[in-house]
């Protein structure tokens, strides 16, 4: 049965006969719409643009649904993209989301880019799969999702070996996709205009309180993936011996230098790279992109900084007392940032405003961050902890990684999203980690720009994703019984955990069953 129907074309109201007319704030209902005719589509400005329908409309307990729309994206972006739809309560981790995973600032990597993810959760319990360690890693420098792949960027340590990037290829086990240089880490991944890119780096472990490495070789270089083991030379950043951070921004990629000398440079193609201007000779680590802008943590002075588009630099503040700001996160469309050695997150109010979100237990860092199946997850320093973001101060932890004996520290450094799961790479273990919770399946590859359909379904024992009238991902099973949602949530458009939506949305519909892909591939 239709029970919601938003054409979205010059106004906000159901069509379905339910009357369930949808509240806008801030919309654009002029905009153009799949047929190219102004007025045939709702525009969603990443802010404050936001559409509510009241609750009632997503059916309660265990049955089926279908949430289907057309979505445009741009081709270039200066912001994440967003939730598309979400019923959800966070304080009950109850219902569901749907939106886009589009991550940076997870540490150096930028993990996730145009993925798609839709996840069920009704309060249960996380758990835990263990999957492996990849070659001889010591630390698992950096994660990211690529074509339907998991890739891992390691550090490992020995005078002969090399940091390697691995495909994960299920059951525990790692593909070698090779070494891109000689030196000891890959330790940073980001996906730029359809291929992965990787910065290399002679990591010095003493910095995580572990014996040095014996291999002589610097890095501060970017190679392209080409397959197999093969990796094409992008360039080497001039002086520099270390790969800080990647990120796409504008459809540019931008990098930083991880030790002195500081630097920040934008790729030109080729091996060519420009230099730009650092925040006064402070290094700029892990960077972000949130609010049209670029923003980057530093490890020298716990300071945040945001790149304006003059390239000047905006020093927007000191958090807390700390001396390091290492990663950042989106929650609910505010920016989060890690520390140390407080071991607290941080929420951005503005240019020297943090507000203190909460210390993660008694630990005395905070690294990669990511918002997964509706709720904000970080890991940590010295037990390499993950915990749950449970609002205000509250942090909940959820899993420790890494129990290695007899050593200072152990670290929980960074994370992905993948076949429905939250990815977590450690220190000194080397090894990998995926954590579940309710039931969440996700699109592991790039939603093109332009004009798409899409469609959420709750099908039985899994939730389904379409794109274009096609399925292309499933869930793994599970038991409707334990995912009984609410009826008493209202039904956010263009919002929700992961903050609001930057695109056009148009001809929504909402289902109490599972339509089939017939069915579906004819409202295309």
């Amino acid at each position: 049965m239709l029970v919601g129907w938003w054409p979205l074309a010059g106004d906000t109201r159901d069509r379905s006969g339910c009357a369930r007319d949808a509240v806008g704030s801030s919309l654009d209902l002029g905009s153009e719409g799949p047929t190219g005719r102004p007025g045939g589509a709702a525009g969603f400005d990443g802010e404050a643009a936001l559409l509510t329908v009241p609750a009632g409309a997503v059916p309660a307990g265990v049955g089926d649904f279908t949430l289907a729309l057309r979505v445009h994206t741009d081709a270039v972006l200066d912001r994440p993209l967003g939730d598309l739809a979400s019923c959800f309560d966070p304080d009950t981790r109850n219902g569901f989301t749907l939106g886009f995973t589009h991550a940076s600032g997870v540490t150096s990597c930028q993990p996730n880019f145009r993925h798609l993810y839709f996840g069920v959760d009704a309060s249960t319990e996380p758990c835990w799969s263990d999957y492996g360690r990849p070659g001889n890693a010591i630390l698992i420098f950096a994660l990211a999702v690529h074509d339907d792949k998991l890739y891992a960027g390691t550090c490992e340590a020995g005078r002969t070996e090399a940091g390697h990037v691995y495909r994960y290829s299920g059951s525990g086990q790692w593909e070698d996709c090779g070494s891109p240089a000689p030196c000891n880490a890959v330790s940073a991944l980001a996906v730029f205009q359809g291929d992965l890119y990787a910065g290399v780096s002679r990591y010095r472990l003493a910095g995580s309180a572990l014996p040095e490495s014996e291999n002589p070789h610097p890095g501060g270089a970017i190679y392209r993936y080409r397959g197999g083991r093969d990796w094409e030379f992008c360039g080497q950043l001039p002086d520099r011996e270390a790969i800080g951070s990647l990120v796409v921004f504008r459809d540019r990629l931008y990098t930083s230098s991880l030790y002195k000398p500081a630097g920040f440079f934008r790729y030109e193609g080729g091996v060519t790279w420009t230099e730009l201007a650092t925040p006064g000779d402070r290094r700029v680590e892990a960077l972000c992109v949130h609010g049209a802008h670029l923003w980057a943590s530093s490890y020298d002075g716990g300071h945040v900084f945001r790149w304006e588009a003059d390239g000047a630099w905006t020093d927007c503040g000191l958090l807390g007392e700390n001396t390091q700001t290492y990663s950042f996160a989106r929650w609910q469309g505010e920016l989060y940032a890690g520390s140390w050695p407080s071991g607290r997150v941080f929420r951005y109010r503005a240019d020297g405003d943090w507000e203190d979100a909460g210390r993660l237990g008694e630990e005395l860092e905070v690294m990669g961050m990511l918002v997964y199946n509706g709720k904000l997850y970080a890991g940590s320093l010295p037990l390499a902890e993950v915990y749950r973001y449970d609002g205000e101060q509250t942090w909940t932890c959820v899993g420790r990684l890494d129990a290695t004996p007899a050593v200072r520290y152990r670290r929980a450094w960074t994370m992905a999203a993948y076949q429905g799961r939250l990815i977590c790479g450690t220190l000194p273990s080397g090894r990998v980690h995926a954590l579940q919770t309710g039931a969440c399946v996700t699109l592991d590859r790039s939603v093109p720009p332009g004009w798409v359909h899409l469609a959420a379904v709750r099908r039985g024992r899994r939730l389904e994703l379409y794109l274009d009238g096609r399925r292309v991902a499933a869930s793994a099973e599970f038991d409707p019984s334990q995912l009984a949602l609410r009826g008493d949530l209202p039904l956010t458009l263009g919002g929700g955990p992961q903050g609001a939506f930057c695109g056009r949305l148009a001809d929504v519909r909402l289902y109490t069953r599972a339509l089939s892909e017939a069915e579906l591939g004819a409202l295309r």
